[in-house]
């Protein structure tokens, strides 16, 4: 590896995460084309069906590009779809060596762009700052490697661990800046999920109110339909998929689908009646949702726990007690045998708050 990889990769990585949110079901890439020791091409896939970043950076370098090496945070394409193969792209400029972060996990692609750019005679080196790569990308990695999509856990608590004074009942429990960054992961997941005892207390939007902000897809986990007709998750200007049982009403089902609201109607519930979460996230991978942000309360979270859906815990903390014995938590049910280890922690403070972040082993 020459030493400038590491630096000039970091910033192909930074690139490709300023189209985050943007890009689904597509992946994040950034790409520079660095000659003479300088950027001299720089290029992001800035949403889908757009340029590829690589052909965006040749095209910032022009002539630069020939002799030059190109830094590109995933495996270049070497297929046609709605773009044509960067690899062709790649050979066309005359770059002498490029360098890659990851290869791409899609089964489509995986190896192939890597093997087409040697069998060309282009220097390639793979696996500078992978690891890295594979976080910025964690939402793709995780749905073409099981066609599943990423999903976290995300939730407002107070020091004791509590969500609220009583069940459905709304409490607000962080400041501002935690509830901004609430908004900033809407900005950045596919769809938001709550269950139906959420829009009863709660009665969320679940918009994204950030300005230019992307509203995620919102999923209503309701085994029965009673979320109200007046429900703002109900309403118009953002997409809403609700997801209920055949103990619901049929009747109540067509008033909602007339209305334009997505309805899935589940053949088989879970023994207790209520929603079934693994095959609702097989249907959202094969509908291209890539992640999911899990709003609900302990029951929902509980669930998705029990099921091992869950990749990602996102806690947001407020240095204040609440207390009570029935105050409701974030994982409510039985319990989880052996626990939930998280790896890679990561703390710090938004404003008053805090938010603790980590993965689910395994």
């Amino acid at each position: 590896m020459i030493a400038d990889d590491v630096k000039w990769m970091e910033e192909a990585l930074a690139l490709a995460q300023r189209a985050a949110g943007r890009t689904s079901p597509n992946p994040l890439v950034g790409a520079l084309v660095v000659a003479g020791g300088e950027v001299v091409g720089r290029g992001f896939h800035p949403r889908a069906g757009g340029a590829h970043a690589e052909v965006l950076a040749l095209g910032d370098a022009g002539e630069r590009a020939r002799g030059a090496t190109v830094y590109t945070t995933l495996e270049p394409c070497n297929h046609t779809r709605r773009t044509g193969p960067c690899t062709a792209a790649l050979l066309a400029a005359g770059v002498r060596r490029v360098v890659v972060a990851m290869v791409d996990p899609d089964a489509q692609v995986s190896g192939r762009g890597v093997a087409r750019l040697r069998q060309a005679g282009l220097a390639v080196d793979v696996g500078v700052l992978e690891q890295a790569a594979r976080r910025v990308n964690e939402f793709y990695i995780k749905h073409r490697t099981t066609g599943l999509p990423f999903v976290a856990l995300k939730w407002a608590m107070s020091l004791d661990g509590k969500i609220g004074v009583a069940r459905h009942t709304e409490t607000s429990i962080t400041g501002d800046d935690a509830r901004r960054y609430a908004h900033e992961l809407r900005n950045l997941y596919d769809a938001v999920l709550v269950g139906v005892g959420t829009v009863l207390a709660d009665d969320p939007a679940l918009t994204c109110r950030l300005p230019g902000g992307r509203d995620p897809l919102r999923i209503v986990v309701d085994s029965r339909l009673r979320a109200p007709a007046g429900a703002r998750i109900l309403e118009g200007g953002a997409r809403t998929l609700v997801v209920t049982t055949n103990a619901a009403d049929p009747a109540r089902v067509e008033t909602l689908r007339a209305a334009g609201v997505d309805v899935i109607v589940q053949d088989r519930a879970t023994p207790s009646g209520r929603v079934a979460l693994r095959p609702l996230c097989e249907e959202l991978g094969r509908r291209g949702v890539l992640s999911v942000l899990i709003e609900g309360g302990g029951t929902v979270n509980a669930s998705a726990l029990a099921d091992g859906l869950v990749d990602k815990v996102i806690a947001l903390v407020a240095p204040r007690l609440i207390g009570g014995e029935h105050a409701p938590t974030p994982v409510d049910g039985q319990g989880l045998a052996g626990g939930a280890p998280l790896r890679d922690l990561r703390v710090r403070p938004l404003g008053d708050d805090v938010v603790i972040e980590g993965y689910v082993r395994g």
